[in-house]
Order: structure tokens, then sequence, then C-alpha cells
């Protein structure tokens, strides 16, 4: 596998798989801080607060990948560099 082949697939895959994953991590926890406050409702401002921290945490992943998409797509070549290098000068 050549680095422009890894490079696009980092690209064009990384992104979108973290914010499916966040998406359903960020279910999960509101799934779980919603069942516990049920379960013990004097318990809910501390399940709360953890379940605001543990949201932050969550979004803090997906902003990073976000920031490295960027940070990739600036190492690609235009598409004209790679069709003149596919098809020669």
């Amino acid at each position: 596998m050549s680095y422009l082949t890894a490079l696009v697939l980092a690209v064009g895959f990384g992104v979108p798989l973290a914010a499916l994953l966040a998406s359903l991590a960020q279910g999960r926890v509101g799934a779980a801080a919603v069942e516990g406050m049920a379960r013990q409702p004097e318990a809910a401002g501390r399940l709360q607060m953890a379940m605001i921290i543990a949201l932050a945490f969550i979004e803090s992943l997906v902003i990073y990948c976000l920031l490295l998409f960027f940070v990739l797509m600036g190492r690609l070549p235009s598409t004209a560099e790679v069709l003149s290098k596919i098809t020669g000068p």
C-alpha cells in the first residue's frame, strides 16, 4: 500500500468513523446516566456531573480527530498532480 493510499484512507474514513463511534458512546453514556437517575433519584446531581464530564471527554476525542483530518488534508496532493503522475507528462 502506498503512502498516498494510506493517507487517503485515513482522511476518508477517520473522521466519519470517529463521529460514528462517538455518537454510539454518547448514547450509551446518556442511557446509563438516565437509568442511574431513575434507580437513585437522590444521586441525580452527581450522575449528571459525571455524565457531562464523560460527554466532554468523548467530544474532545472527536475534535482531535477533526483537527487531524484538516492536518492530513493539507498533506494530500491536488487532483491535477495525481493525474499527471498517473498519465505521465
